[in-house]
Order: structure tokens, then C-alpha cells, then sequence
């Protein structure tokens, strides 16, 4: 029987409207529960290719073809995580990282970038990308490092102060200072100097650091965690502090006072 045929029967249509708007409400919070990711690429094949992966991924997408468009789609619709090419026309993907970060948003950011672009992936990451991606790649990496950037990093069992020689770092306000020095630090190098703080003197493994910090428990080809510990390398020895981060060759780094 359709909404017409129960025009003589009030009670019935009614019934029928109530389950369709409530079937409809479930439908929207479904959609609504599904976390957004921002594509932005001036190739419009790429950002289709990537709307198709990521949406048979589960996922909502929002995708922008140039940097101006991407600030104003994250300020009007927040997303959880922005997967950005390093080099468009205007206003590029270092720039829109770089403006995110300096209004204080927190958001996982994926670059991309041409294989030779080096110096692109080092300008994105210094801006405050979480990491980079080089093309050609493969989707399934892409969507593999896209599901794990989505996670919510794990709570940490405590959030007492912690103080290792000259480093204080205070996990609930996620600050850390140095030698009485506070140190700025964005939110992917403040998650890597506590994992290797919480372990003073022991060696951690890149792929444990990957697993740990980035939440790749996959393998995954990058040396995104070198570069991010030059990042606090530098920071953290602005001040003539001696080297605290330590390279053990061949099996990974070390915090040593």
C-alpha cells in the first residue's frame, strides 16, 4: 500500500511519514558518522581517483583543485584528515600546511609529491605535514597510511610531567621545555619526543617509532622519521643543549642524557 492509498487511514500515513523521516535521520547520521577527508590536486584524474578509492574505503570526500579553495573548505567544514598535493598553482600545499598550522589546527595532513620533488616533501613536513607520499603510488599504500593518520593516537596511561635530564614535558597541555626553554613543536614532533622520552636510554626501532607515533603497523617505505628527528634535533639544540636524540646505527634512535 503506498502514502496515497492511505489517505482514508490518517493513522496509518502518519505511521508511514514517521518511519520515513526516521529512516531518512538514520541515513543522514550514517553519512554524518563517516569521517571527511579533503582532497586537494589541480589534476582533476588524481582527485577523482581519489574520491573513488577513499569513498569504497568507507569514507566522506571533499576534494578542491587549489590551495585558497582547501583553507576555506577546512575554516567552513573542519576536516579529519587533508590528503594535499605539494605543488598547485596560487597559493601551494606548503603554504596552506603552513597557514593551518599557524591558526591552530591540528588536522592529519597527507602531501604528495613528484618523485624528484624533494624539496617539496622537506618544505611540507617542515611546514607541519604529518607525511608525505611520493608519485606514482600505489592506492592501497595511500588508503593503508590515510586509514592509519585517521586514527585517534592512543591515550597515554599517564599524563604526569615527565622530566629526563634537561627535557620537561607536560603531556596534558602537550608542551615541552628544554634547559627551562619552552620549544614549539607541532603535533606529530611532540608525539615522537614523548614515545622516545617515555623510553630514556632505550633504542627504538624505526618501524616501532612508525607504529608508534604515525600508527603504521604496515610496511611502509618512508624515512619520515629521520626527518622528523632532525625537526627536534634542531629545536632541541637551538640553545647549545648537547645532543640528546641519538642515532644507533642499524637499529634506530635513543634519547641518552
Amino acid at each position: 500500500m503506498t502514502l496515497a492509498d492511505q489517505g482514508s487511514h490518517p493513522e496509518r500515513a502518519s505511521d508511514a511519514l514517521r518511519l520515513l523521516s526516521e529512516k531518512i535521520a538514520t541515513i543522514k547520521q550514517m553519512d554524518t558518522d563517516k569521517p571527511l577527508v579533503l582532497v586537494v590536486d589541480d589534476d582533476e584524474g588524481i582527485r577523482r581517483a581519489l574520491e573513488s578509492a577513499l569513498r569504497l574505503e568507507g569514507l566522506t570526500v571533499r576534494s578542491v583543485p587549489d590551495g585558497a579553495r582547501a583553507l576555506a573548505a577546512a575554516e567552513s567544514d573542519p576536516p579529519a584528515m587533508i590528503v594535499m598535493d605539494v605543488t598547485m598553482p596560487g597559493i601551494d600545499g606548503v603554504e596552506v600546511t603552513r597557514q593551518m598550522r599557524g591558526r591552530g589546527e591540528d588536522v592529519p595532513i597527507l602531501i604528495l609529491s613528484a618523485r624528484d620533488g624533494v624539496d617539496d616533501r622537506v618544505a611540507g613536513l617542515d611546514a607541519g605535514a604529518d607525511d608525505y607520499l611520493t608519485k606514482p603510488f600505489a592506492l592501497e599504500e595511500l588508503l593503508a597510511r590515510v586509514r592509519a593518520l585517521l586514527r585517534r593516537r592512543p591515550e597515554h596511561a599517564s599524563k604526569v610531567v615527565r622530566e629526563v635530564g634537561p627535557l620537561r614535558i607536560d603531556p596534558a597541555r602537550r608542551m615541552a621545555w628544554v634547559a627551562g626553554r619552552e620549544i614549539e613543536l607541532t603535533s606529530r614532533e611532540f608525539d615522537l619526543l614523548e614515545v622516545l622520552a617515555a623510553h630514556p636510554g632505550i633504542v627504538l626501532s624505526r618501524e616501532q617509532l612508525l607504529d608508534q607515533v604515525w600508527g603504521y603497523s604496515f610496511d611502509v617505505r618512508t624515512n619520515v622519521v629521520d626527518v622528523f628527528v632532525g625537526y627536534l634535533r634542531r629545536k632541541l639544540e637551538a640553545g647549545g643543549v648537547p645532543r640528546l636524540i641519538h642515532t644507533v646505527r642499524g637499529q634506530g634512535f635513543a634519547l641518552r642524557i
